[in-house]
């Protein structure tokens, strides 16, 4: 257009007689520069900005001359119209990406040698099901995942078997609580089933709350079974150490216990905002504790086809106790060995709801458990689920579980131990805020010390793992807390076994143990009869004159820094009643 005007400015001033005809030229030319054409995909959610992709009428091919024709072809093209070439495509497609504004590349459209103008887009691989099911309202999925906000500064309570913190898909966010079963603070899990509910709650790749931080209580053995009175001290434990926005999950249960009910209940008074499994059982959930606990989101199971599901012998537990389903058929997430498995059961939905729960406390930390539990019911997606049995026909739904304040804070750090002394450094400079500035860090070291700056560092008095907490506020006085898990010094390492018997020979391997420095020098054996042995892998053979006897045997690790580790099981064996019949042992699986 700007060359025609200069010529038509040129053939004004030489002749007047065609001014008119020239100016109709210009008309008729503007009119086709001004046209527009579609643009394929505009306004899509996941649609790039200012970005676009085009194709040209003309067929792709391999050869070398094709591509210089094509970038030649997009050159033009992108000055003519104003955008910047990012991409040239001369095999697969025949065409280019640009970087232009949306009124451009509507005006690109309409150009005679552009077959379609298509909206960039986000993509990503494949979100779980599950993931991908909770934000939409109907089927089919769309393989996209989106939340309203990350949850940060929100802290979820895993009462379950522990975690695997050392899992990269947990980004540091896993810290140890208590461990009710061997009573100490390490809280690490030997079973998995804990570390994959963890993993829906908020890992960076299959969590409904990506940025949530998080606490294992361990109250299931490495079985996967507990008991109720150590189930209640997790509860104890996270209702007293639990910060204002926090959620618990209990992807556990059994019969009804008055005791386990009331303790959910007080806990749930006291702020912390529970969600837990409705069991897998095909029963009525109000059987089932914590499930009938009031005050809880207890959570039914759904597979990928919106029907209440089912596995084997058993399926979701259904009724009036049951507020709502989530996905819980094929979930995939993370395990203790740091890999991923798909599981099922209602201990797999019941994290996708305590992760919608974090992103509710995530906008609105002040928000009563009640408030933010009808939050969660308001916005579910209804009569979805096929076979309810008598359910609430809610499925869970986060899109509309609001965003987060524009204006708050975000709290991030790092941490570097030593690996041989308990010297610890902190680096909070990945601390941000989007309308200001962070005016300053407060720290709690997790030994009842505190520290002020951006890089503390901290001498520990004694090798450990530390829950490290941060504090920072802007300028404007708003405040966002993170935790973090330090690791001072040598660790200990992790003991233990597997054991097969034939008869009344067991066999004992020890090479299941563990050390964070890879350095285990000597394994001590106990066999629970006055016997003992030593070495990775160990043989014993046991007599008995009673009928039955249970030995409880022990290995005992350690390593080069002289740290020790113990870990039992119990062995029942059964007495010969004559020499015709051999003791025969059975290693017990809890």
């Amino acid at each position: 257009m700007s060359t025609l005007k200069r010529t038509g400015k040129r053939m004004a001033g030489l002749c007047t007689g065609v001014v008119s005809t020239i100016a109709l030229t210009m008309s008729v030319v503007g009119v086709a520069q001004a046209a527009e054409g579609q643009i394929l995909g505009a306004g899509a959610r996941d649609a790039v900005e200012g970005s676009y992709i085009v194709a040209l009428n003309s067929a792709p091919s391999t050869a070398v001359s094709a591509q210089a024709a094509v970038s030649a072809r997009a050159t033009d093209l992108a000055g003519q119209y104003g955008g910047q070439v990012a991409h040239v495509y001369s095999s697969a497609m025949r065409g280019f990406s640009v970087r232009m504004s949306e009124q451009q590349a509507k005006r690109l459209a309409a150009d005679p040698a552009v077959r379609y103008v298509e909206q960039n887009g986000v993509v990503r691989t494949s979100e779980t099901w599950g993931l991908d099911r909770v934000d939409q309202r109907d089927l089919p999925l769309d393989n996209s995942y989106a939340a309203p906000n990350d949850g940060s500064n929100v802290t979820a309570y895993v009462v379950d078997t522990g975690i695997a913190f050392d899992h990269p898909e947990l980004e540091g966010r896993a810290v140890s609580g208590y461990d009710f079963i061997d009573n100490d603070s390490d809280a690490s899990d030997c079973h998995g089933h804990g570390t994959h509910v963890a993993g829906t709650i908020g890992s960076k790749t299959y969590g409904i709350a990506k940025n949530v931080d998080m606490v294992a209580v361990r109250v299931l053995n490495c079985g996967g079974s507990g008991s109720w009175d150590q189930v209640i001290a997790g509860i104890e434990w996270v209702t007293k150490n639990a910060p204002q926005a926090a959620v618990g999950n209990m992807s556990l249960g059994g019969n009804r216990s008055t005791s386990i009910d009331e303790a959910v209940a007080n806990s749930v008074a006291a702020g912390v905002a529970w969600a837990v499994a409705a069991g897998n059982d095909t029963k009525d959930a109000c059987e089932v504790s914590p499930a009938a606990a009031p005050g809880v989101l207890t959570v039914g199971a759904s597979d990928s086809e919106d029907r209440r599901s089912r596995w084997g012998n058993g399926g979701s537990n259904w009724g009036e106790c049951v507020e709502l389903f989530a996905p819980g058929s094929s979930i995939t997430s993370i395990t203790q060995d740091g890999k991923t498995a798909a599981w099922n059961g209602t201990s797999m939905a019941t994290p996708h709801v305590a992760g919608a729960l974090a992103l509710v406390l995530a906008a609105d930390p002040d928000i009563s458990v009640a408030d933010a539990n009808a939050l969660v019911l308001d916005t579910t997606t209804v009569n979805k689920i096929s076979d309810p049995s008598d359910t609430p026909n809610r499925l869970l739904y986060v899109d509309d579980l609001g965003a987060r304040d524009p204006g708050a804070p975000k709290a991030s750090f790092a941490t570097k131990c030593s690996s041989t002394t308990p010297d610890c450094s902190f680096d909070a400079s990945g601390s941000t805020d989007p309308d200001g500035s962070i005016s300053s860090y407060a720290w709690e070291f997790g030994d009842g010390t505190t520290g002020t700056g951006v890089k503390p560092s901290h001498k520990y008095s004694k090798n450990g793992t530390y829950t490290v907490k941060l504090t920072v506020t802007d300028n404007s006085g708003k405040t966002a807390t993170t935790s973090r898990r330090a690791v001072a010094g040598p660790q200990p390492p992790r003991a233990s076994f597997s054991v097969m018997c034939r008869q009344a020979l067991c066999s004992f391997d020890g090479s299941g143990s563990t050390d964070p420095n890879g350095d285990i020098v000597s394994y001590a054996w106990d066999f629970g009869n006055g016997k003992t042995g030593t070495g990775v892998k160990a043989d014993h053979t046991y007599s008995t004159t009673s009928q039955t006897v249970t030995f409880t045997a022990k290995l005992t690790v350690t390593d080069s820094f002289d740290q020790k580790s113990t870990v039992s099981k119990q062995i029942r064996c059964h007495g010969a009643p004559s020499p015709n019949f051999p003791t025969f042992c059975i290693p017990l699986m809890f």
